[in-house]
Order: C-alpha cells, then structure tokens, then sequence
C-alpha cells in the first residue's frame, strides 16, 4: 500500500503562493528567517519567512495569501525598531529593499510623495534641492524609512519645532488586513458617509469606527496622557470631534499603529523650509542634574531644540577614533552637556539667542562654561557624537550585559523633568542597576538604558520590577511611557493600566474593526505577551559550543561572542556618508549588510558543530559579498569586526572544502609581483591580449574587464641598491627609518616608493628597506590563515632581528601599513617581537608632516600644484584604523594647494575583489554609488589623490581619472623639483 503524500507545511504553501504571484523576492530558508527575527529590540522571534515586495500589488498579494493561510503579516523598514515592533512569527514584509522611490516633491505645496521604503535622509537630499526637508529628524535619519517612522510616530531633537511624524502625513495608501487597498486622508463628513456605503473592509471602518469614538468619547479624553509628545496606544483622540469643522483623518489616525491595523505602501508627507543656519551652545555642567535644571531657562529662549549628554556617552566617545575631535574643543571635564540650538535664516537673530542663553545661564549660576559652535566646521565633532549616543551606549555593553530599551521612552513636562529625573534614578539605584543618560531635554524625553543581563533570572526579574515602577511614576507625573519609539513587545503589555479598561477595551475593539482575523502585526499596543517573554539572549540563543579559532577573539564568548556584539541598530544600512557597508549599499539587501553577516554567524556558531556550520554553502553566499574594507570596525557602534569574521570563517570552509586555486593565486600576490616585475615587459602581455585575458578569466574567474597592473622591470630594491642618498637639508641626521616595502609600490607602482624614500633621505632619515617578505594580508583576506600567520611571523622576525629596535617602520599602502600594526594581534597574539613591532610602525605621512614643519623639506609656492584643487579620498583601512587626519596634514602643507577630502564611501575594488569574475559588477556598483560621480564632478584641472593601490587602480578604470599617491604630490611641490606639471 503506496503511503500518503504528506501535507505540505504552513510555510511551504505559502512561499509557493507568494512565488507565484509577487514581482519581489522570496525567502523561506533558515538563515534568512534567522537574520529577520532581530530587530535592535531585545526580543528575537523566528518569522515563517519573508517576501521583499516591488510594489503595492506586491504588498496586497503577500497579506491576501497570508490571510488566507492564517499566516501573520509583520511589516518592517530598516529593522531598527527599538521594543521589538518589526519582528513576529509570521510573514515579515521588506519594504526597504525596493519600494524606495521618491515618487513626486511639490516644493509649492510644501509635499512629497514616496514610497515607504525611502530613507529619510534620502529623502532630505532630494528635498534640499528646494529648500526644505521633512520635519522629525530621528538619530537613525540615515537609515530610517519613512514607513518605519510611521509605524512608529517617530520624532526627534528638533520636535519642539516641528512636532512628531503624526503631524506631517498628510495621506496613506494602505493595504487592509484582507488584501484590499485604499487610500487614507482627511474627508468631510459627507465623503465618509459616501465611503461607508462599499460593501468593502474600508467601507465597514468608515462605518463603525466614527461610532466607536462617540460612545467612548468620555474615556478617551480622559484616558489618554495629557502630555502631547506620545507614541503609544491608538489615536482615538485624533478623531473625538470630528465633523463639520474636523475632518475625519483616517491616515493620521494609522499613524504610531506599528503595522497591526494596516500596511502602508505610499505616503503624502509634508515638507518643511530648512533653516538656512543653525547655532549651538553646548554647556558644559558638573553632574546630569545641573544641566537638566538648566533646561527650562534653556527654553525660555525659544531655542530650536535642547539635548542632554552625560558623562557615561562622553567617555565612551573617547574611546573611539571616529569621535577624537571632541575632546579637542570640550572644556575641563563636563559631566554632563546641553546642546542647545537655534534655527533660522537670519544670522545676527541666531546669534542674539546664544547671547540671551548666556546671560540667562550665567544669571542663574548654570554650568561652569558655554561653548558656541556657529559654523558647520566648529559643530561637526559635537554633532557626531550626539547623533550616535545610542550607538556608543549599546556598544558599553560587555558579553550578554547590555543596555536594554524597555524604560528609555518616557516623556514628561519639562518642568518637572528633573524632579521625575532625580526619582527614576533613585529607583534604578534601589535596583542596582547603571544606566546611561541622553535625549531630548527640551520635550521631557530622556533615554536612559539600564545595563541588564538577560541570562539571568534575577536580573529579569529585577527588570521588570523597575519597568512597572517607572510606568508608575511617569503616570504620576502626567507624562507618557512610550513618547517617540513606540509600545512594541516592551511596553504594549502595560496599555491596560497606561489607559484604564474602557479606553483599552475600545483600543481592542479598534484591532477587531481593521483586523478581524488579527493577522497583522498581532502582540503590539493590545493583547501583548508578557514583556519577559521572547527574550534574545534568553530565550533564543543556546550556550556557545566549543570552537577552535586561528585568530584571536577578545571577546567573552570567543567568535560567537564577537558577532553576536552586534545589536541590530542598523549603522550598517546608511547610503549617504561614510564607509560602511558597500555590499549593502549595492544590493540594499539585508544579508549584505553586516547586521546580516553578524546575524548568520550568530546563528552558525550556535550550531552544535559550529566547524561543520562554517562551511555551509548558505552562510559562505552571505560572506561572499563582504569586501573586507573594515569599516565596520569603527563605524558600526559595536566595533563589530566583519573582516576578521569572515577571514577565520573562510579558513573552516577551506578546511571542509579545499581551498580554491584562485585563493592560493592572491594569497601568492607579493611571489607573482616579484616574478612580474622580474620578467616584464613580457609579463605586461597577458594584461594586453584579449585571448589571454579570456582564458585566464576562464582558467581563475579573473575578469577580463578589468585591466591588470603593470610590472615594472626597475623594481624599488633595484633602484634602491644603485641610488645614492641625496644630502639632507636638516644640520644632524635624524636616525634610521624602516621602508615597509609592500607588494605593490615595491613592483607594480615603484615609483611611489621612490618618491617616499627621496622625501626621508631629504629630510635627514637614514632608509633601510624591508624586502623581508608579504605581510600576509592577501592570505588572511582569503582566508589562508596559517599562511598568512607563517608570512607574518617571518616579516616581524626579520624586523626584529635586522632593524634598530628603536627605529620606526613605515610604508606607504595602507592595507599592508595596519595588517602590521594592528591585524598581527589577532593572528599572532602570543607574539611578543610582533607586539614590539606593531609599536614602531606609523605612517609615512606623520614623517613627512614633522619634517616640513621643522623645516627640513621646504614646498614651493610655485609648483605647478599651486591654484589647483586636490581631492584625497582615503583608503578603509586607513580609515577605519586610525582616520586620514596625517594624510590630509601632509596634502595641506603644499602651498597653494585646495584641499578636499570627498566622502565618498569605499572605492569597491578591496584588493582581489574587483578583480574576481563574480565579483566584478558588485565592485563597479560600489564605485559608482559615491565616488565615480563625486570625481565626475570635478573639473578636468582637479588632482586627485588616494593612499590605496587599489583606490588608485578603481579610480582609474572607473572614473578615467589618474590618481596620485600623496607622497608623489609631495615630491612633486619640493624645492628642488624643475617646474612644470609632469607630462605638460
């Protein structure tokens, strides 16, 4: 007897269905569920899976198949909900990844029109263009999407000007909870009843839900928080009184929903003028409670906002390289800052509102001093730090301790805000909990993250105990529990006691209307789960198995522990500024980001074999597109080192796997150069000849579209072995100098080597040149570890063995400068020659810089660089290690010279990678998301200069732009150069 074909799953009707009838993706694999069952909450919850709609059509055919499946709908924008709104145990829908168009600005209406998926930012680009921008500037403006931030109601620093997200939408078009589409806006009592009469889901709510409000009227002024800046519960109170001289508004009603009433696919937005000026004054105070006192003189002012910073975010500052330029312009040692701005285009207005803020404090006896920043120049550090305050708060978290977002949203009058401060703090301190402190002082809106162990009952418990506490106290105080991030799986639990059982019952009744089969979103605003349940590190993640590493983790809980640090925040996902993540930017697929990559490691690396998981074809796709430029080890909060992962994670696979010939080939990258550059010209053909480049694209998938780099017969040790050292300019000489004589400039580009040892010999260094070897990043970036710590431990033997210990060792390509440096502690951690050497490495540039401001090399006034403009744009691991602060130094020292320096993100060549067959298109989408056309904008006479071999080579090939390094610009400008631009 044949047996019964079993039942196809839930899940896998449902992916057929949505395969068969969306334009947009489909994902149902593990690993995909696994990286959408985060936000930047602390709740994790495995969805079936996830469809990445095109379009509205796409939206409605993915709830209609879901509804009829039973199937939960949990709509999502960047992810980076902070109470656990965007994730659910049903069909995550991605908005983000493709309806992100901006449809229509009307800068006379003041409007634009998007798709929900725009980012914010994104939006404020192209709204800029007309002078204006949209109202709520959230910290997260750089990846949140305009649908997150209704789902939300989201606000920001500057809502006591512009208010919250609910008082800039102007109309929705939404999908219904049976698939059916309709467009929310305001309509006259007349309209509605017209609406009412369809014999359709929208129909029915234009029905009954205008009676709902008038029989529950009375609660709902009572019931809901006196206080205006609110994001929690439903809106009832934007539709008691509508009629003659009201409009009924279903599309702001929608807003701060969080997904569970409706799905939004377009949205009508208003527009703001944007300020052609702002000021600040930062006032610098002992302890948070004297600068919170000093609020309400502070918006006596009429400022534009108020933003506090304690001394837990201004210490964590310090401890990254991305925010130094703080500590250059704070005065003594604050304990606490008020930001405090003014908008507006007349200057000499702005500026009389600093004066008035002064007085006012000094009158007063607030703070010890007030530092003004009026240009964009004197407010950049401080902007910086405070826009990443959540950022540097998370990243303060050690191992499963974290700073957990369950009380960090409550909102009350200023007026009393540091009275209801000086109580929430007694309360975490008769808990003993820590917490940082920051926000929005000028709405009553602190956010304050009690550090928590979730692994741990008693601190659960403890967790709890202060969440009902502080939702206590903030009703005392007339004020709100959620004021701009909303209720999600943290706070929707308390909305029964926030409201009182009539206005909560007609918030149940609301769900009911637009969801009768509570398919959308279910679990938020009403009938929640405990706030303890869900937990992430708790309820979702095993112990970490055992897992034997080539490099060095430092992190509690080894390679898991180093990818789970990650929080979810998003970082990762920004498009207009910065390095981080160039995958991201090209595909705007979650997978790529390195949130993603972190997530499918977590998940790996919780495996019970989490070798064998390493090498699972899956997770090796999700790597695949990382490009190892190591911006995520400073620009994401968490230091979040995807580099390193993913070089240890390639070394298990080739464990399991093999490794690939082509990964031998690159790793062999200093031998080939050498034997290159030993044979040339011959060796110059392949790169020439069509055929050969095609059988070599065919032999090891290196693409022919690219053009090789060109051998030098003249080698740096050749020329260097017959050169004599000129005469220095300095009286005495300066010592020994190690030349790091790296693959590229020593074979393929030897005279930027020539040029850098000219400038130390000129200056009065002896040179000594390092041939000892390759460094080992080419291996470790294809994860030949045991090659490339072999290549290490020889390169720092022979440095230590044949060079002065107390001479410094220098180089001019940025990748091999820091694998030194930096990367030999992981790979060699228990070597102590490697740590000596590490010590004595620096820059050529900070040399250089010495040597010119002490005199010893003298730049012409004259050179023909005098006049012209030159754009530098830095190397990622250049930036990433230690910033571009010595090299811009160095460009500026050339007189007459414009300097810029283009933020223009990474170039997406990344060593090997834009070389590789499969990679080649990714590499050139990268390049020309920011850095093609920054340099097509620039005129013909612009020098452009880069530190990276590779930037060079990209810059190139994708721009047409020759490139120079700066040392080459330097020699260029020196005294004893002829005149006239070389090849003029």
């Amino acid at each position: 007897m044949t047996a019964p074909t079993p039942r196809p799953t839930v899940g896998a009707r449902l992916e057929r269905a949505l395969a068969a009838t969306l334009d947009g993706e489909v994902a149902f694999d593990d690993y995909t569920r696994h990286l959408f069952s985060r936000d930047a909450s602390m709740y994790a919850i495995t969805p079936l899976g996830v469809a990445f709609p095109r379009h509205a059509d796409d939206v409605a055919s993915a709830v209609r198949a879901a509804g009829e499946l039973g199937v939960p709908v949990v709509p999502r924008g960047a992810g980076t909900s902070l109470v656990g709104q965007t994730i659910g145990p049903g069909l995550v829908l991605d908005t983000s990844r493709h309806m992100n168009r901006i449809l229509e600005i009307d800068p006379v209406a003041r409007t634009a029109l998007v798709e929900v998926g725009v980012v914010q930012d994104q939006l404020n680009q192209a709204a800029a263009a007309h002078g204006l921008m949209f109202g709520p500037d959230t910290s997260t403006s750089n990846r949140a999407t305009i649908g997150g931030m209704i789902g939300n109601n989201s606000a920001g620093s500057g809502s006591l000007t512009y208010g919250m997200t609910i008082d800039h939408v102007r109309a929705l078009d939404v999908v219904l909870s049976d698939g059916s589409r309709a467009r929310f806006e305001p309509v006259d009592e007349a309209e509605r009843a017209r609406r009412a009469t369809a014999a359709t889901l929208e129909g029915r709510i234009h029905r009954e839900l205008p009676g709902l409000v008038e029989v529950h009227a009375d609660a709902i002024t009572a019931g809901m928080p006196a206080f205006w800046r609110r994001a929690c519960g439903y809106r009832l109170d934007r539709l008691v009184g509508f009629g003659p001289d009201r409009p009924f508004d279903l599309a702001k009603f929608v807003v701060g929903a969080e997904g569970t009433l409706v799905v939004a696919t377009h949205a009508l937005v208003d527009l703001v003028p944007r300020p052609a000026r702002t000021v600040y004054a930062v006032g610098h105070f002992a302890d948070t409670p004297s600068a919170i006192s000093a609020t309400t003189d502070a918006l006596d002012c009429d400022p534009h906002q108020v933003e506090l910073m304690d001394r837990t975010i201004l210490e964590l500052s310090r401890r990254k390289l991305e925010f130094a330029g703080l500590g250059d312009i704070l005065v003594g040692d604050p304990g606490a800052l008020l930001f405090v701005s003014f908008a507006g285009d007349d200057e000499a207005e702005l500026i009389a509102g600093l004066d008035r803020l002064d007085a006012v404090w000094r009158r007063n006896g607030h703070g010890y001093h007030t530092l003004r920043a009026v240009t964009p120049a004197e407010q950049a550090a401080l902007l910086k730090v405070r826009k990443s305050s959540l950022g540097l708060l998370m990243a303060a978290g050690q191992g499963t301790r974290r700073p957990l977002a369950f009380i960090e949203d409550t909102a009350v009058d200023p007026a009393v805000l540091a009275e209801y401060t000086t109580r929430l703090k007694k309360i975490l301190d008769d808990h003993g909990l820590e917490a940082g402190f920051y926000g929005h002082c000028s709405v009553g809106c602190l956010h304050i993250r009690p550090f928590v162990d979730l692994t741990e009952p008693d601190e659960v418990a403890r967790m709890r105990a202060v969440a009902e506490a502080v939702r206590d106290l903030v009703t005392e105080y007339g004020g709100v529990n959620s004021s701009e991030h909303g209720d999600g799986l943290a706070r929707s639990e308390f909305n029964r006691e926030i409201f009182g059982d009539e206005l909560y019952e007609a918030m149940r009744a609301v769900k009911r209307l637009f969801d009768p089969a509570n398919i959308m979103n279910p679990g938020k605003i009403v009938d929640a789960p405990s706030m303890t349940d869900n937990l992430r590190d708790r309820d979702a993640l095993p112990p970490a198995p055992p897992l034997r590493t080539t490099l060095d983790f430092e992190v509690v809980g080894g390679m898991r522990g180093a990818a789970d640090r990650c929080m979810n925040i998003g970082a990762c996902r920004k498009a207009t500024a910065g390095v981080m993540c160039p995958s991201y930017i090209a595909t705007r697929n979650e997978e790529h980001s390195t949130r993603g990559r972190a997530n499918a490691l977590v998940k790996a690396l919780s495996e019970p074999d989490p070798h064998a998981a390493l090498g699972d074809e899956r997770l090796h796709e999700i790597l695949d597109l990382c490009l190892m430029c190591k911006a995520c080890k400073t620009e994401c909060p968490m230091s979040v080192d995807m580099a390193s992962l993913k070089a240890e994670t390639l070394a298990h696979h080739h464990q399991i796997h093999g490794t690939p010939l082509r990964s031998r080939v690159f790793a062999a990258i200093r031998a080939l150069n050498r034997l290159g550059s030993a044979t040339a010209p011959l060796s110059n053909l392949p790169g020439r000849v069509p055929l050969l480049r095609r059988l070599l694209e065919r032999a090891l998938g290196i693409t022919a579209a690219r053009p090789l780099p060109t051998f030098h017969r003249d080698s740096l040790p050749r020329w260097f072995r017959r050169h004599r050292p000129p005469t220095p300019r300095g009286a005495a000489p300066l010592g020994t100098v190690t030349w790091l004589a790296d693959s590229f400039t020593t074979y393929t580009e030897p005279g930027i080597g020539r040029a850098a040892v000219e400038l130390l010999e000129l200056a009065g260094w002896r040179v000594e040149l390092a041939t000892g070897g390759c460094c080992g990043r080419s291996g470790m970036s294809k994860g030949l570890l045991d090659d490339a710590a072999k290549k290490a431990s020889a390169l720092v033997a022979s440095l230590d063995r044949d060079t002065d210990a107390e001479s410094p060792i220098v180089g001019c390509e940025p990748s091999c400068v820091f694998m030194v440096r930096d990367e030999y502690a992981t790979l060699l951690p228990d070597s102590a020659p490697a740590r000596a050497v590490a010590k004595r490495v620096r820059q050529v540039e900070e040399l250089l810089v010495e040597a010119v401001d002490a005199g010893l090399l003298t730049l012409r006034a004259d050179s023909w660089l005098a006049g012209r403009r030159v754009v530098y744009h830095g190397h990622c691991h250049q930036k990433a290690e230690v910033g571009t602060a010595a090299t811009l130094a160095l460009l500026r020292r050339i007189p007459g010279a414009e300097v810029v320096e283009i933020d223009a993100g990474c170039c997406g060549m990344a060593g090997s990678f834009g070389f590789e067959s499969e990679h080649y298109q990714t590499s050139m989408t990268v390049g020309g998301d920011r850095l093609f056309p920054a340099l097509a904008a620039e005129p013909a006479d612009t020098v452009v200069a880069a530190t990276g071999v590779s930037c060079r080579q990209q810059i190139f090939h994708g721009a047409g732009r020759t490139a120079w390094h700066p040392v080459e610009l330097v020699r260029e400008a020196l005294a004893d150069r002829d005149r006239g631009e070389p090849g003029a």
